[in-house]
């Protein structure tokens, strides 16, 4: 399925686009806040892919530069390879932009994307996932995902991954320019068993905060059904920053239509 918000652009159009993504006066940016930026762009893909089995990581950040727009934020050119987020083998490259703004709290993104994995694999990786949770008689419960020493149960890899999907959305709308996120543990899973043609599974998940190394407790609530959006409820305890709540439909757009001045449309 074609993610909405996301488009897949052949090997030698995205060579061709690579000299654009730096345009406009924009000046270069450490690699710290480039493999920031980077990582939010990955947070918005793998939300809004809405695909356990699509997900990827960072894998190297080729070209990143920075523009500040007054009145608006700043705003990240980025050239990144990424990686399957299971196996850490390449599957492609994105050229990104990411902004962050003054008067929005998540960040805009915009985001392209090659992929060498098959997609009639990803597809039949879900639907196999997604079968055999419709065919529990008895939901699926789990605890600490992954165990102390890093390793996850092969049954439980997809129920994992489906929560790193639902908590790409709270990574995305939570990072700011200095604050990042990354998904440490599921502490506690379980299924609701459904009459409808969604699977539905409550989370305890623990995010990890770069670089105040706070680890951040959230409630999440997850329902997929394939090639449709996730939609996703969430309830996360910080003590730095309170209690945060929300929830996302996966059709939140990552553009910054609408908010950029006339400058800011002309660069």
């Amino acid at each position: 399925m074609q993610p909405r918000g996301t488009a897949r652009l052949g090997p030698l159009l995205l060579l061709l686009l690579l000299p654009l993504a730096g345009a406009g006066g924009a000046g270069p940016v450490s690699q710290r806040l480039a493999g920031h930026a980077a990582r939010v762009a990955l947070h918005y893909l793998n939300y809004r892919q809405g695909s356990p089995s699509a997900l990827r990581a960072l894998g190297q950040v080729r070209k990143a530069t920075l523009k500040t727009i007054p009145g608006i934020g700043h705003k990240y050119y980025l050239q990144f390879t990424t990686e399957d987020y299971k196996s850490s083998q390449s599957v492609g490259a994105c050229l990104a932009t990411v902004i962050y703004l003054k008067r929005k709290p998540r960040p805009a993104v915009n985001i392209n994307c090659t992929y060498t994995k098959d997609q009639t694999e990803i597809q039949e990786e879900d639907y196999s996932f997604y079968k055999k949770m419709k065919q529990q008689s008895k939901p699926v419960i789990g605890n600490e995902i992954p165990d102390k020493n890093g390793n996850i149960e092969p049954d439980m890899e997809p129920v994992w991954a489906l929560a790193v999907a639902g908590s790409s959305y709270i990574m995305w709308e939570k990072s700011t320019e200095n604050l990042g996120y990354f998904m440490a543990q599921v502490r506690n899973v379980k299924q609701w068993i459904t009459k409808d043609d969604s699977i539905d599974f409550d989370y305890s998940v623990i995010l990890h905060e770069i670089p105040t190394q706070e680890m951040i407790s959230c409630h999440l609530r997850v329902i997929w059904t394939p090639g449709h959006p996730l939609k996703v409820k969430y309830f996360c305890l910080s003590g730095n920053q309170g209690s945060e709540s929300g929830e996302g439909s996966g059709t939140e757009s990552g553009s910054a239509t609408g908010i950029f001045n006339e400058r800011e449309a002309n660069s």
